[in-house]
């Protein structure tokens, strides 16, 4: 409809500029054509932008500057929290009776049993370093919600039972939910052990120098502290295949605040119950370690790097010293059964000349 006036319009004009006995010139004619092209083109142009725009869209380069998903609604890049999320497994008195320094809560799906025996067996069996009381617990979710929601499988209870060290939540335990996970985290640490003085949330597939790791609190600030492996101007990332993407709609900033690294940080308690009230302002992206770095920046509080940038590793190094495992706090392992064989080079090292006074 649009061209059809456009071109009334032009052959109104060419008839006003001739006259009922003169033809138009040869030059009027091509000028009237040259218009039409032009006006037909433009129409052309302006009416396949938009699946161009989508095509060129779909190269990961190139979303970084350009994003558009209908197929996604914005909430699938939230999870529910503030949320009354209650625990079904629970050790409530172990934090006031043991009074630790230092809290280690490590999440963990509730089907996987051999990582946490193993971990039980090497760093998690450290109760006491250089003269204070370390203590840790497994956080889990649940693995399907449906039929027999807000009671523990029976071998997740048996466990519980067998060992003390089970902090079991009514939440879908996924990936998705790593946030979820986190937040409740904070709701038990605030709530059961007030008087710690650190804790850290460490992943199941982290090798943990608890001897390095205390020496280093020892030095430490004791409030509004937390540090691990801070990420600094770290890019939003646009690319939809990614694990970790957000799209503009979610998150219109390019570059996340600081924040420390979900494979393992460490905080004091007192920021704790401030992250959870900074939780009612900011709303709650899957991410979750991206996640506390908001509130993080909600509450004005910043984050501190490491004494040493070599204590919190991502993955081992190809060419590693002897005494690797006792200059570290953490390192990535591609599974747990390697812990095992880490864990016995490391007590090897921290019997040695790689550590005086001995490690461990």
């Amino acid at each position: 409809m649009q061209l059809m006036c456009q071109l009334k319009a032009l052959k109104m004009l060419t008839l006003s500029l001739c006259s009922e006995k003169t033809r138009c010139s040869k030059a009027l004619r091509c000028l009237f054509f040259s218009m039409l092209l032009l006006v037909i083109g433009t129409l052309i142009f302006y009416s396949s932008l938009p699946s161009w725009l989508s095509h060129w869209a779909s190269f990961p380069w190139l979303n970084q500057f350009y994003y558009t998903s209908p197929q996604k609604s914005i909430s699938e890049y939230f999870v529910e929290y503030p949320h009354e999320y209650r625990f079904i497994l629970d050790e409530p008195n172990r934090c006031r009776k043991e009074s630790p320094f230092l809290v280690l809560v490590i999440p963990v799906p509730p089907q996987d049993r051999r990582t946490r025996d193993i971990i039980r067996k090497t760093w998690g069996n450290q109760t006491t370093v250089l003269g204070h009381v370390v203590s840790h617990f497994f956080l889990l979710g649940l693995s399907r919600i449906g039929k027999g929601t807000g009671h523990p499988e029976e071998k997740v209870l048996n466990e519980s039972q067998q060992h003390h060290d089970i902090l079991q939540s009514d939440f879908l335990d996924s990936y998705k939910n790593l946030t979820i996970k986190t937040m409740v985290m904070f709701q038990w640490l605030s709530s059961r052990c007030p008087k710690a003085s650190y804790a850290m949330k460490v992943d199941s597939d982290m090798f943990l120098n608890v001897h390095k790791l205390v020496g280093m609190l020892l030095k430490a600030p004791q409030r509004l502290y937390m540090t691990g492996m801070v990420a600094r101007n770290a890019l939003v990332i646009r690319d939809s295949n990614s694990k970790w993407f957000l799209p503009v709609s979610a998150f219109p900033e390019s570059v996340y605040p600081p924040y420390s690294l979900g494979l393992g940080y460490v905080f004091s308690l007192d920021l704790t119950k401030k992250i959870l009230e900074a939780s009612s302002q900011v709303k709650a992206v899957y991410i979750e370690d991206v996640y506390v770095g908001l509130c993080m920046r909600h509450l004005g509080f910043t984050l501190t790097d490491p004494p040493d940038g070599g204590l919190f590793m991502t993955t081992v190094p190809f060419l590693k010293g002897n005494c690797y495992w006792t200059s570290v706090i953490t390192t990535i392992l591609p599974n747990s059964d390697e812990l095992l064989d880490v864990w016995r080079t490391y007590k090897a090292e921290a019997q040695s000349s790689c550590c005086k006074p001995a490690c461990a």
